[in-house]
């Protein structure tokens, strides 16, 4: 994948090779630009952007990345970005944040790679009430484990929903996961991106001005466990 696309400020000199097999079926090679550093933040299903545009400054040199699966909505926080980094070319802010669209359930792993990821966010998804709809939701046995592969160790997932039953399911599945434990209340106050996060995206100030309550998880990646 060609990631200077989305960071052209990060983009290296030096070019290589990538085989793309949806040009045709045994494959098409093509120049793409690598990146001078990977990108560490990932916020799934990012929404509308807020989340993004609010960290960007914050963690300057870390790059973050927002996927969402609503073309529309992509393009959207696309034009956002492009907009906010026209207005600060001579500082060089948001060049570090982008988005693209992507249904991360199916395809997470094609994005990064193993331990790549330092923060994963997943801000107030999708509820599915519906009990049929359950497997539809962000969380799950399955997803953990993806979750887990592309965090490093000591990697953070933060969720935030309004719906309590939704964040008693994210709780239940990744405290029965043994690649995570869940980061106590108190360790929680000092991390800036928990305050962002719960004010910052544009659902959180929605429950805010109805007075609604939000309800705060965040997992630690562990270290694999050693082979037998």
């Amino acid at each position: 994948m060609d990631w200077s696309i989305y960071y052209p400020a990060y983009a290296a000199d030096e070019t290589m090779e990538e085989t793309d097999t949806a040009e045709s079926g045994a494959g098409a090679n093509r120049a793409v630009r690598q990146l001078v550093k990977d990108v560490e933040v990932a916020d799934i299903g990012c929404g509308f952007g807020g989340l993004l545009v609010a960290l960007a400054p914050r963690l300057p040199d870390t790059l973050l990345l927002g996927l969402e699966i609503r073309s529309q909505v992509a393009g959207f926080v696309q034009d956002k970005i492009k907009a906010l980094r026209n207005q600060n070319s001579e500082t060089g802010l948001y060049q570090n944040a982008a988005c693209l669209r992507a249904n991360t359930m199916k395809f997470l792993p094609n994005f990064f790679k193993k331990y790549q990821l330092s923060k994963i966010f997943l801000c107030f998804p999708d509820p599915h009430f519906k009990a049929r709809k359950h497997k539809a939701r962000i969380v799950s046995t399955t997803l953990n484990s993806e979750y887990a592969y592309v965090l490093k160790p000591g990697g953070i997932v933060y969720t935030i929903t309004d719906v309590e039953d939704l964040h008693k399911w994210m709780i239940q599945h990744f405290d029965l996961h043994p690649l995570f434990e869940r980061i106590s209340d108190e360790e929680l106050e000092g991390d800036e991106s928990v305050q962002i996060m719960k004010s910052e995206t544009e659902e959180g100030k929605k429950v805010e001005r109805n007075n609604g309550n939000k309800y705060v998880a965040c997992f630690r990646r562990l270290e694999d466990p050693p082979w037998p």
